[in-house]
């Protein structure tokens, strides 16, 4: 059964992205604890609901782009006009009003949550048509999830969880704004005018590069019964390369994980071999 519409809208599959947020429960060792599962889960829902806040307002105000897209003009449900602009509008005053009610009840968050909600109004009417500042903001919001996990939890985010979560996401962002320029050129997205292929698969190079750095430097360092946890880090950074220079995936993270299982089970066996490491 297809997804109606209006929640497809929401970017539901999106969500996947927000498990950021659990992070910090993993590696603070609070995963036994049903308190800390309840604080993490609800910085999780908050943030998948400001997240498809967000998606709502960036879809809204890029339609026309969108309509140039050849993969957008057919699955974004404005572009497409499988959603009106007044739904559209009635449904992201009701997301926006959610996540502030919410916040009332997870005081802890609101102060990130806000954050990503301005950081992102921002993205969508100024920051995406700046480079390099695009590419930034796009990872600082994965920053902040990771953030909104650890103040749910009362617990210090870690330089170290900081710098590599940026780095990752910052490959992530990069890989993206690649996969945008080489399949729809520079007239999908003004920013792309200002980069080259060359340019782009340098700051991905740079990025992958620092993220298993410095996970292994934190393992290794702080954690090292974890140790056997990065040759998973190297081979997901290896395999999602791979999806993107071979099978011409990777403008979108979630769809490349949600189409290959050995990604998935790349995941699967990182978060085990992390709860291992973490309990022995």
């Amino acid at each position: 059964m297809s997804m109606p519409p209006i929640l497809r809208l929401m970017r539901p599959k999106q969500w996947v992205k927000n498990a950021f947020v659990l992070a910090p429960l993993l590696f603070s060792g609070l995963f036994t604890s049903p308190e800390a599962i309840q604080s993490a889960t609800a910085a999780f829902v908050i943030f998948c609901l400001a997240s498809s806040a967000t998606y709502v307002l960036n879809d809204y105000s890029d339609i026309e782009n969108d309509k140039k897209h050849p993969v957008k003009s057919k699955t974004r449900p404005l572009a497409s006009g499988e959603v009106s602009k007044g739904a559209a509008r009635l449904l992201m005053v009701a997301l926006y009003a959610i996540v502030v009610a919410s916040t009332f009840f997870y005081p802890k968050v609101v102060v990130v949550v806000v954050s990503y909600l301005l950081l992102n109004v921002a993205y969508t009417f100024y920051l995406k048509h700046q480079p390099v500042l695009d590419i930034f903001t796009i990872a600082t919001g994965f920053v902040l999830r990771v953030l909104a996990g650890a103040v749910s939890l009362s617990v210090p985010l870690s330089s170290w969880m900081f710098i590599t979560t940026l780095s990752l996401a910052l490959y992530l962002a990069a890989i993206k704004r690649r996969q945008e320029l080489v399949k729809s050129g520079a007239s999908a997205r003004d920013v792309l005018k200002n980069y080259s292929l060359n340019l782009i698969d340098k700051y991905a190079e740079m990025s992958a590069t620092c993220a298993i750095l410095f996970y292994s430097l934190f393992v290794m360092s702080d954690r090292p019964d974890m140790v056997f946890t990065i040759p998973f880090v190297l081979f997901g950074l290896y395999r999602y390369w791979f999806i993107v220079e071979m099978e011409d995936s990777g403008e979108s993270p979630t769809d490349a994980l949600f189409n290959d299982r050995i990604l998935q089970l790349t995941i699967v066996g990182w978060v085990g071999a992390c709860i291992y490491g973490l309990t022995v």
